[in-house]
């Protein structure tokens, strides 16, 4: 009698692990599928991102808190004067914050704003020419060139925090932003 009781313990705890398992097989199954669409919720539709530094002040100050939508990027819709993420050129682990001044074809101004002499580039085929607003304190294509439209990361359509600041970017307090002639 005292086997049957053994077996009947054994199956018992059987049943246990059985039901353990499954219930952890199905979590693990949920956690992968909500994983899978916050995924492609990020990489297709937008993300959340804290901006910091100052390149793009006024507009951006470190510490904001912007949306950053990507299907303008998927559908070739990034145009002059848009603030986009992108990956740096220099180091693929960092991303910036930018404006687009130019677009491939258009001719930009490559000096500073303190330079006596104005130089100019055309942007080439598959590139965008990106800068900060705070123009006396921003690395961008003028210190390393146009920029791969591949490396843009999304654009920018909302700041969300400080909560006092709330809404869509405004324009370019530069000027720089080159005006197509389509």
């Amino acid at each position: 009698m005292k086997c049957c009781n053994d077996v009947c313990c054994v199956c018992v705890g059987g049943e246990m692990f059985r039901s353990a398992l499954g219930k952890t097989l199905g979590f693990v199954g949920y956690t992968i599928q909500y994983g899978c669409v916050a995924h492609c919720a990020f990489e297709y539709i937008g993300e959340f991102v804290a901006c910091s530094g100052p390149s793009m002040e006024p507009t951006i100050t470190s510490h904001d808190v912007v949306f950053s939508e990507r299907l303008s990027r998927h559908l070739c819709r990034i145009e002059n004067g848009d603030i986009v993420i992108a990956k740096s050129p220099f180091d693929p682990h960092m991303n910036i914050c930018k404006r687009v001044i130019g677009l491939e074809g258009d001719k930009v101004c490559t000096s500073g704003p303190s330079d006596v002499f104005k130089t100019h580039q055309y942007v080439p085929k598959g590139h965008v020419w990106l800068e900060g607003d705070n123009l006396r304190n921003s690395t961008d294509s003028r210190s390393y060139g146009p920029v791969p439209y591949a490396l843009i990361r999304g654009r920018v359509c909302l700041k969300l925090w400080p909560l006092h600041h709330v809404g869509a970017l405004n324009q370019s307090p530069t000027g720089r932003v080159v005006k197509r002639s389509d």
